[in-house]
């Protein structure tokens, strides 16, 4: 036998083995298939965007890859599907569960599935069955701590399940007549004390936890003004409306010998009760144009305590104000708009 002879024997019996294994791999998700693609050695056996790859029992077949299963599966009421590949793309695996209390004909409670080349899911549609009949005998307890505390949607009867209303979750009864999980607990929620304020009061009735639903109130000494909200209020989760608010300082007027500009109104810092603002009050100053005689305005903001002047403003003299006052630079002509740098 030639050379050649024996390379195409080699190749021939290569492809043989190849197919046995590709079908082998796959056959606890493949049934019996009623069509496959084209039978194939290579990709050049397939035409254009098919490949040879192994598609189950149908062995090497010329598919295309990027082509998908139905997904997601339409709603089962005994059964649950989950894709255990990022996509339903081909050769994709499906396992399909089935609930509590129900199984399929085989007696198991899963099976899988795996996307083919025919663009189907492989095997029929699993179909899970009650594996006992329930009979009135046959339900899981429910205490009256659990009736009392929750409301149950559904019946504890074996194979079906019941949603506590107030919490949201579902339990199934089991065949051997307990619940899948625990049953939730439910416990009184307290909001823990918040903390103190200050040079603020705490307006609330002292105790080492508050019931959900209860108010407390805060008030700012004498000459501080409250940064935050008033009233905070204990939540169903333990936690309070909102964070304490803040007492903020107010600020003295840093002039003494020039007009300033408070809420739009010109004024001597001295005209203002106790020479300060509040928190978050902005005043505007005069400064003198470096080279002309006239003047610009720039604005500092009060924060908690700390408001410095403008580093263009500068302070009168004594003799600036007392011998000459119309000379002030708050009370000269304004800058024009074009004189503004």
């Amino acid at each position: 036998m030639g050379e050649r002879s024996l390379r195409v024997e080699f190749l021939s019996t290569l492809s043989s083995s190849t197919r046995t294994r590709c079908s082998r791999a796959v056959l606890l998700v493949d049934e019996k298939r009623k069509s496959c693609p084209r039978p194939c050695k290579t990709d050049g056996d397939c035409g254009n965007k098919r490949q040879c790859l192994c598609d189950g029992q149908c062995g090497l077949s010329c598919v295309v890859p990027g082509r998908t299963c139905p997904w997601p599966l339409p709603p089962s009421e005994n059964s649950e599907a989950r894709l255990l590949h990022p996509t339903s793309s081909f050769d994709a695996l499906l396992e399909v569960r089935c609930k509590p209390g129900f199984k399929l004909p085989n007696g198991l409670d899963a099976t899988m599935r795996r996307c083919q080349g025919d663009r189907q899911w492989s095997g029929d549609v699993p179909v899970c069955t009650g594996s006992l009949i329930p009979t009135a005998s046959q339900t899981c307890p429910l205490s009256e701590e659990i009736t009392n505390t929750f409301s149950i949607q559904g019946n504890a009867t074996f194979g079906t399940s019941i949603r506590y209303k107030n919490e949201g979750s579902e339990n199934y009864c089991q065949d051997n007549q307990t619940w899948q999980y625990p049953h939730p607990i439910c416990k009184e929620v307290y909001c823990q004390p918040p903390r103190e304020v200050e040079q603020g009061y705490v307006v609330a009735v002292q105790k080492t936890e508050y019931e959900v639903g209860f108010d407390i109130h805060y008030l700012c000494k004498k000459n501080f003004l409250m940064d935050g909200p008033q009233k905070v209020t204990c939540l169903s989760n333990g936690s309070w409306s909102a964070s304490p608010p803040h007492c903020r300082a107010r600020c003295l007027i840093p002039a003494e010998r020039s007009r300033v500009v408070i809420g739009g109104v010109k004024r001597w810092p001295f005209d203002v009760t106790d020479a300060m603002v509040p928190h978050g009050e902005n005043v505007t100053f005069y400064c003198k144009h470096p080279r002309k005689q006239c003047s610009l305005t720039a604005t500092n903001t009060c924060s908690d305590g700390e408001m410095q002047p403008p580093t263009c403003y500068l302070e009168p003299t004594w003799l600036q104000y007392k011998l000459f006052p119309h000379r002030l630079v708050s009370e000269i002509e304004a800058c024009e708009p074009g004189d503004v740098e």
